[in-house]
């Protein structure tokens, strides 16, 4: 029988600190705050080195413990077994994680076929040895690898150094495994299915690449007799654009059809429902396009898991997640009413939005320089300050500083190709008048805008189009009088 032993008061404090940076939100500003406490480095210095800096304390505290043959769970109780387990968990992760990143990389290039696990028995063999038993042993291997998943594609595919995009990068790791990682493991690990989300955010921000890394980064079981996860994540996320079909291919496409449904159905066709993962999710864009007989069907779903195929009146269960997108606003969804009220209640567990371009280059100007330089090697198959440079020196000359991105992320990769094809890119003339009607929007939208404001800013968007005082007092219904004043007010006072 093993001799019962207890932390000292520095290790306990020590491994307290571990304990809450493990629960914490990686992308959180409170995770960050305690890698600067563990660490006891400056804030002021790189992520990389400040988390570097805690891998390495930990671990020495850890290597501290085996050489006093006290680095097992099994001679803990109480508060000082939870701070063990969690800070061998932490050390248990960091010391596999560029195995996990490389599976991760040789599953993408691979594919849909599961590949097995090279480092699964040097990896439960440490668990074995801190005293983890079964089958609490492959939990933890589960729950290590979709955590570095999510990281994994939520940071890599999701980057940039603006307030806004670290608020969205947090957001999204919160979808995946709630606020709190203990709730999480503890009950919510096999029932995220019930937990839809809505993605908006304008054309060309990225949506798609948000809702992939959610649907990439679920849970995933591991059969320990094959050696591998019992599907890849590749094709745990399927996406399909709802403004792509006519309203009388929606449904088919969505719960697929049988033989003889309707004209044309040829043959048995499975929707994406059927072909949704149990273990993954379904991305619907453009859901704000959609009638409210589909609105209806998609609401079953989401509240009874069940759906039928065109022309059948079998029933099937569906498993996967639901995450849906749409440029609309929250409040223009709800007051246009493009959206039953249930419907959109119900699909929005969580509301994320994705913020534009010109709000993440405002907030951090460097922004771009690393998207561009993202967009580059995408492109080039490698690295090439170069080339960056000289796509940048073109912004500089033919847009400068102040353009807007009215096209967004979508609009600046198709600036790089134009410059890498023609050594130009002119933009959209008409970006600061768009631009000024988005912000006109958003003050409605939000109750932030004044009706003098309001009036005087609908006059110059017209002048600006129609070019005539008399064609915008025609249009807005006032005298020229007024419309000239109005306008003369804006220009001067924008």
């Amino acid at each position: 029988m093993k001799t019962k032993s207890r932390l000292t008061s520095d290790e306990r404090d020590f491994f307290s600190l571990v304990n809450q940076a493990v629960y914490a939100n990686p992308f959180s500003e409170t995770r960050k705050e305690l890698d600067v406490k563990i660490s006891g480095l400056s804030q002021k210095v790189s992520e990389t080195e400040l988390i570097e800096k805690v891998i390495h304390e930990t671990a020495v505290r850890i290597e501290r413990l085996n050489k006093q043959r006290r680095a097992d769970i099994n001679l803990y109780s109480g508060r000082d077994r939870v701070l063990a387990e969690t800070s061998f968990l932490f050390d248990f992760f960091h010391q596999f994680i560029e195995q996990f990143d490389r599976f991760i990389l040789d599953q993408i290039e691979k594919g849909d076929t599961p590949l097995k696990v090279p480092f699964v028995r040097e990896a439960y063999a440490y668990l074995i040895k801190k005293g983890f038993k079964e089958p609490d042993i492959g939990r933890y291997f589960e729950l290590s690898f979709q955590l570095r998943r999510a990281y994994f594609f939520i940071y890599r595919s999701l980057i940039g150094r603006s307030p806004c995009m670290k608020e969205l990068r947090r957001k999204l790791w919160n979808n995946v495994f709630t606020h709190d990682i203990d709730l999480y493991n503890q009950y919510l690990w096999d029932r995220m299915e019930d937990f839809s989300t809505l993605i908006l955010g304008e054309t060309g921000t990225g949506k798609g690449t948000a809702a992939a890394a959610i649907g990439r980064s679920g849970f995933i079981p591991f059969n320990e007799e094959q050696g591998s996860f019992v599907e890849s994540f590749t094709q745990s996320f399927i996406s399909l654009n709802l403004s792509q079909f006519p309203e009388n291919l929606i449904e088919s496409e969505l719960f697929g059809h049988k033989k003889g449904a309707f004209t044309g159905a040829v043959e048995d066709y499975k929707g994406i429902f059927s072909r949704c993962s149990p273990f993954g999710a379904i991305f619907l864009d453009e859901i704000g396009e959609v009638s409210t007989q589909i609105q209806i069907k998609l609401l079953q779903v989401l509240q009874e898991r069940i759906y039928s195929p065109v022309g059948s009146h079998k029933k099937y269960r569906f498993h996967g997640r639901v995450i849906a997108a749409t440029n609309r606003s929250v409040n223009d969804i709800q007051d246009t009413g493009v959206m039953r009220d249930d419907f959109f209640y119900r699909l929005s567990s969580d509301i994320i939005t994705v913020p534009p371009l010109r709000q993440r280059v405002q907030e951090d100007p460097g922004e771009l320089d690393e998207l561009l330089s993202l967009l580059v090697e995408r492109m080039l198959g490698q690295s090439s300050p170069d080339v960056v440079m000289l796509v940048r020196d073109v912004v500089n000359q033919q847009l400068g500083a102040d353009y807007r991105w009215p096209g967004n992320v979508r609009e600046l990769e198709q600036c790089v190709r134009s410059v890498l094809l023609n050594r130009t890119y002119k933009g959209r003339s008409d970006s600061k008048i768009i631009d000024l009607a988005l912000q006109v929007k958003h003050g409605i939208d939000t109750g932030t805008i004044g009706a003098q404001h309001l009036l005087s800013t609908y006059c110059f968007l017209l002048y600006q189009r129609h070019g005539t005082y008399e064609e915008v007092a025609r249009r807005s219904k006032l005298d020229r009088r007024t419309v000239k004043k109005y306008i003369e007010k804006w220009e001067k006072e924008g």
